[in-house]
């Protein structure tokens, strides 16, 4: 199973990457994870393969080979769509971030993402944000997108849960897991 996650710095990718891979290996497989910086300190594109299964040899995903798109925000999406396979579907949080260009009025946000995304392949468009808002923080986008992905999956809510539990800080687990519960339940 390949799975592309695709997220501007700071929106949490990176513990999303670190959730599914601990999943993963709990269920037996195989697990690699490459992260792929961008200027994630400024807002810029964030990249993550997870590829698990009976014997994984490179974390890499090439074009055409994703399995799933987990995308935490719209142009990210669009942006990662020639990496998806045949088949393959994405899982995009329909939030819209502005990239550089856009902020400093050089170029517009390309318009209706989502439209065009869904004529192309198999989408799941979600509004995350506001879901991470009702659960108690806006920090917690990942944790629900982790959630609707995890309802497509054949491994156990419970595992999802018990890795949560072991991933994110106490001081966080509360809100992480309501968190989970609305995007699994969406």
């Amino acid at each position: 199973m390949n799975i592309m996650i695709v997220g501007v710095g700071g929106q949490g990718t990176l513990l999303a990457s670190r959730i599914l891979g601990k999943v993963a290996i709990k269920s037996g497989y195989d697990v690699k994870i490459s992260e792929v910086h961008g200027m994630s300190q400024r807002g810029g594109s964030v990249v993550t393969y997870v590829k698990y299964g009976d014997k994984v040899y490179s974390p890499i995903i090439d074009r055409g080979e994703a399995d799933i798109i987990l995308a935490f925000e719209m142009l990210e999406a669009y942006r990662a769509l020639p990496y998806l396979k045949k088949g393959g579907e994405i899982i995009a949080n329909t939030q819209q971030m502005n990239p550089m260009p856009v902020i400093t009025g050089a170029m517009e946000y390309p318009a209706d993402i989502e439209r065009k995304l869904g004529e192309k392949v198999k989408l799941t468009a979600v509004d995350a944000l506001s879901a991470a808002e009702n659960a108690g923080t806006l920090k917690a986008v990942n944790v629900v997108l982790i959630g609707v992905l995890a309802k497509s999956t054949n491994v156990d809510k419970d595992v999802w849960l018990e890795t949560i539990k072991e991933t994110v800080p106490q001081k966080f687990l509360d809100v992480n897991l309501k968190a989970f519960e609305i995007g699994y339940g969406m």
